[in-house]
């Protein structure tokens, strides 16, 4: 830690900066304790975090001046910034002892620029001791329902994975380079009872169709507070250069998933149609989601960071709303 102690006192304790603070940045800033009561608080910061000088200081940044109200209510600093504006993100430089990345990358071209500019302001002046950077498990593409672990091969059949595996490359070399260890997320589909949209509720009730059981594929999941203390964890606890899968311990086929959701809610069932016809009617982004199956494992989650999930499965998260 000779990086700290170069440092004068009241800079001593950590700096985190959050880019793409959104929900899950939100619930990584409670995790390690930036709220006041936040439950769970202290299981979560490792002890590092919690020595003289009290809390980890949080920074954000942001392009939205209508989010800076939330972030200081949440405890965090504001920075405002734009990823696709390189200039604006000057200040970044030398502030921050760890970075969460968890911005995504434009919504075309095949590169992700902001991750770039991200990495050239970081760089400028004294680096990071760690960048963790949340991507997507879509890397992987469609594995055929088989169980997927961290060294498979990525093989991403989308334009939005090819983008998320050229920021995954980025970020890794920019590490190595610059000797700063980066930890690289691969996160399924978010859920949460507390989350906009972080439930399957607004699909059964637009009664979207879901895949007859011979086409059905299989799908991964996270709570949002488990993902939120998988992203404190890896901060800290993460070997150099690691890739995780952040998945809980689930087992579903799609079609499955929404038949225990419409349950749950006292809601009809999904009709399940032949895949042909879910082309007829499903918009290409669903679509997408429909031509992937994968199971992925997560045993190095638990083993290397640690983490002893909440919610183990969405049974248990949705189901204890």
């Amino acid at each position: 830690m000779a990086f700290l102690g170069a440092l004068p006192a009241r800079f001593r304790r950590e700096r985190v900066l959050i880019v793409g603070c959104g929900d899950v940045g939100l619930r990584s800033a409670r995790a390690l304790g930036a709220v006041a009561g936040a439950e769970g608080a202290g299981e979560s910061m490792p002890a590092l975090s919690r020595g003289a000088g009290g809390r980890v200081r949080l920074f954000a940044l942001t392009s939205t001046p209508e989010r800076v109200p939330a972030l200081r209510a949440a405890g965090i600093t504001p920075l405002a910034g734009n990823l696709d504006d390189p200039a604006s993100l000057r200040r970044l430089a030398g502030l921050a002892t760890r970075v969460l990345h968890l911005a995504p990358p434009p919504g075309a071209g095949m590169s992700d620029p902001r991750s770039l500019a991200l990495a050239r302001a970081l760089a400028r002046r004294a680096r990071p001791l760690a960048l963790v950077y949340g991507s997507t498990s879509g890397v992987y593409g469609d594995c055929g329902g088989a169980w997927v672990d961290e060294v498979r091969a990525v093989n991403p059949a989308t334009p939005r994975a090819r983008r998320r595996v050229a920021a995954e490359d980025l970020l890794r070399a920019w590490g190595l380079a610059c000797r700063v260890p980066v930890s690289v997320l691969r996160i399924p589909g978010i859920y949460a009872p507390d989350r906009e949209g972080g439930t399957p509720r607004e699909r059964l009730l637009r009664g979207t169709p879901v895949l007859r059981r011979e086409e059905d594929v299989y799908t991964n999941h996270i709570h949002a507070d488990d993902l939120a203390r998988a992203c404190v964890r890896a901060l800290w606890r993460a070997p150099v250069q690691r890739v995780f899968n952040v998945c809980d311990d689930t087992e579903l086929s799609m079609g499955d998933y929404f038949d225990f959701a419409a349950d749950l809610y006292g809601l009809p069932r999904p009709e399940r149609v032949a895949r042909e016809q879910a082309r007829e009617r499903l918009s290409p982004l669903t679509l997408s989601f429909m031509g992937e199956s994968r199971r992925l494992r997560n045993l190095r989650l638990k083993r290397e960071l640690g983490l002893k999930l909440r919610y183990p499965t969405v049974e248990q998260g949705l189901g204890g709303a």
